[in-house]
Order: C-alpha cells, then structure tokens, then sequence
C-alpha cells in the first residue's frame, strides 16, 4: 500500500465544499420550521399606545355653530334648548374621557347592557308594591261595558283615527276598584323570558304588530306562484289586487276530439272574472285535466277584463242586445223602486218611505257576470237556444256593446244633460205632498186614500231614460 494515497485522500477533503442540509421527513404531521419563529404580538412602544388612545378618544365638545342653532329651533322649542345646553355644560369632558372605555376591573359585568331595560333572565325583576293589590275588585258586567263604549262613542270626534280606537281598547277598564289592581297588579310568578312573537333568533328587536293596519296585505310575493307571477307581470296588477279579483265558474263539461288515434277527452271550462267594479273579463280554457283547464280559464279571464259602462253604479245605459250563434238575448235597464207603507194605527196614519234596488232580475249566468261587474238593477230576456256557453258570451258581448252617453255627447259636438234625475225627484216630492195632504185632511177615514193600482204608480216613479 503505497503511503501518498493516504495523504492526497486527506488534502482531498479540505478542498471539497459544504453539503447543503436538506430536511428530512419527519415521524409526525408537524411541520419542520426552517426560519426563526416570530413572536406572536409585537411589541408595541407607550408613544404608539398614547397615539392610539388619543386618535379613538370622542373629540371634546365644541360650541353649536350658527346654523346648528338654526336648525335646532325648527325642531326643539326654546325650553328644550337651554335644558340641552345646561346638560351639556353639567358634564366635563375629563368624565367623557375616562368613562369612555369599557371596564376591565374584576367587577366588570360579563355582558354589555346599557340598563334600560330589566331583562328576566340575568336581572331581578321588579315586583309591584303591595297595596295595588284591591280584595274588592270584580269584572264589569255586560251593562257596565255597554257604558264605556257608548261614552267613547259619545266623546269621540268627527272625524275619528285609529289611533284613539286603538288607546281606547289598549286602557279601556275590565274590572272595578283601583287602576293599579288590573294595570300593574302585585304578583310573585316571574316574567316569561321571551314576549309574544319572540325566539332566540330576534330577542331584542322583536316589534308586536299594531292593532289596526292601514293596509292589509292580502298575499306576500312569495306566496304566489310562477304562473301567477308572469300574470302580474303581464297585466300589470299587484298581488292584493290579484287577490280581491274574484271567479266563477259557468260551464264546465267534458269534450271528445275524434282522431286518427281515437276519441281523446278534454275538460272545458267557461270562467268569468271580476272585481265588482266595473271590470268584467271571460276566459276559457281546454285541458287533459279539470283543475289544469280552470286555472288556464281563471287567467286568461283576468287578462281578458274591460271595463263596464254603469249608469250610477247600479244598471247599464239603455237596453241593449246580444248575439252569439243561435242565441239571442236582451238586457234591459232598471231604474230603483221605491216602496211606500201605509200603516193604519187607532186614530193616526203612518207613512213610512224606504228605497230599495230592482235587483237582478235574469238567468243564473248573466246574475253572476252582473255580480261581479258590479251591476244591481237589470233584466234580461234569452230567446231562441238557450245554451249556456252562447248565453254567457252573448251576455258579455251586449254588456261590452253599450253606448256612452260621452262618447255621443262628444260625437255630436252638443252637451247632453240627465233630466231623469229632476224628474225623479219632481214626481217624489209631488206625491209625498199628496200623502200629507190625506195624512191631515183624511185621518179618521182610510177610504179616503186614493187607490193606486200597481202601474199607475210604477209608471208615476219610473224615471226617464239617458239613452
């Protein structure tokens, strides 16, 4: 073995470099930390800290300028700003400073609370003195609650809000003896945590819901349907007033269409839609089911309405006249029948006047188109086929077809003025005359009364048509 290998293998080593150490996995999940940990807080001088403190401090009060001055008048009274400004100089702004955090001491409280209310479950409840309690008290009879209503009644202004209802029932009185007895009554049982319509989810900014609403919402859009959606959207109504339109069914039967594949049934339905109004729209529909065919007719009705020309909200202008296949029909105006009573007592004669409607005087179809349209007094006569599909329509199409007195005003270029109203009344105040003069001058005999027959005096209230 020679002695200079040795010795080169020796110098060798001192020329190689440095192995770069490389980390190995290790046994566990944790991960080898190849750089110096860093501290979790840094440390932070007293200048910054003084900084910090000072730049979150509330800014000392300053003096109300001219404007805040101004605007305060429109909204405090001159009694109000003085006692806002002797509050403000009662409270030095050293206490502001120092008040301004929150305790750290060992008393602090472990909840943030600002004392303004007294909550169940960590604070003890207030119990009402012992002497509001009333041995003698009772609940008020029937009578007794009688004369409470009829004393609000009495005291009540012309012109009435919800807002006095709503007191009037909130401190209206059940029981005799002492106020406190009902109102704040002494008691041991522990208030319940949670008040009326409250959960965990909205303690603290549950709000009861008023006595009276001002608007009632009929349906939210979450209830409604898709369908029901794209009928808003096409029509342009809103949910509550989707809701007050109202439906009725007229014909509903089953139909067969012959095909190369053979006889395929179908539902049929007539619907007719309204508000009651003024508005009147028909619609029908044709499906495999029954339901599926109504609510197709129930839609296509609703975006079917127009509106119906009604001469003082209660008949139609005229008669008029309608037509579809071999069905025909009429309906005919009415105007309201007043109704006189004669009673005969021992030695004096009452006369008693009330007015009531013709009514709707027709079939069961056009009774619920007129329904729901809104019209009262009216008659109808169907000749010919009586079918009822062609009668709904027929019935439809002569509501549709009346004639406006405007438009026919504005056609012939002339003012048209309503004299069956004067008449009416003329002919009302003629023979209430007549009935006062037998009332004074026939009361000790009843042959005296002229006898009107039935025409005589329908013909003697009946007012002139417009049209």
């Amino acid at each position: 073995m020679s002695v200079t290998r040795p010795a080169r293998c020796l110098f060798c080593t001192f020329s190689k470099p440095n192995l770069i150490r490389y980390p190995r996995r290790q046994f566990h999940s944790t991960p080898v930390p190849c750089t110096p940990r860093k501290p979790k807080h840094e440390n932070i001088k007293a200048s910054d800290v003084e900084g910090w403190l000072k730049q979150h401090t509330p800014e000392k009060s300053r003096p109300y300028t001219e404007a805040e001055k101004a605007h305060m008048k429109n909204v405090y009274s001159p009694e109000q700003i003085k006692a806002i400004e002797a509050g403000e100089k009662a409270i030095p702004d050293k206490d502001v400073d120092e008040q301004f955090n929150l305790r750290d001491d060992p008393w602090a409280l472990k909840y943030v609370d600002d004392f303004s209310t007294i909550e169940p479950v960590v604070d003890h409840h207030i119990r009402s003195p012992i002497t509001n309690h009333d041995p003698n008290s009772r609940l008020k009879t029937h009578d007794e609650l009688v004369d409470d209503v009829a004393n609000f009644i009495k005291d009540m202004p012309d012109e009435p809000s919800a807002l006095s209802l709503q007191k009037f029932f909130e401190n209206v009185r059940l029981t005799t003896g002492k106020a406190e007895a009902e109102l704040d009554p002494h008691s041991a049982a522990v208030p319940d945590v949670f008040e009326p319509g409250e959960n965990f989810s909205n303690i603290g900014r549950h709000e009861p819901p008023p006595l009276f609403e001002k608007e009632k919402n009929f349906a939210s859009t979450s209830e409604l349907t898709d369908s029901q959606k794209k009928l808003m959207a096409v029509t342009g109504l809103s949910a509550n007033a989707l809701k007050q339109i109202q439906t009725k069914v007229l014909v509903s039967h089953r139909v067969v269409n012959q095909t190369r594949l053979g006889k395929i049934q179908k539902a049929y339905v007539l619907v007719v839609a309204g508000n009651k109004n003024g508005l009147l729209g028909i619609g029908e529909g044709k499906s495999e089911e029954a339901p599926a065919a109504r609510e197709q007719a129930e839609y296509r009705a609703i975006r079917s309405m127009q509106p119906v020309p009604r001469y003082e909200r209660r008949t139609i202008f005229g008669d008029v006249k309608g037509k579809v296949a071999g069905t025909e029909l009429i309906l005919m105006n009415r105007p309201p029948v007043t109704i006189f009573l004669i009673l005969l007592f021992s030695v004096s004669l009452l006369t008693t006047i009330s007015t009531s409607g013709f009514g709707l005087r027709c079939s069961q179809r056009i009774w619920e188109m007129c329904r729901l349209a809104g019209i009262k007094d009216l008659a109808a006569r169907v000749s010919r086929s009586r079918n009822p599909m062609n009668t709904a329509k027929a019935a439809y199409k002569a509501l549709m077809s009346q004639k406006d007195p405007e438009e026919v005003a504005r056609a012939l270029g002339k003012k048209l003025v309503d004299d069956g109203v004067y008449l009416y009344n003329l002919k009302s105040i003629m023979f209430n005359f007549m009935l006062i003069y037998v009332f004074f001058f026939n009361l000790c005999h009843v042959a005296d009364i002229p006898s009107l027959s039935n025409s005589k005096l329908q013909k003697l209230r009946a007012p002139i048509r417009t049209v």
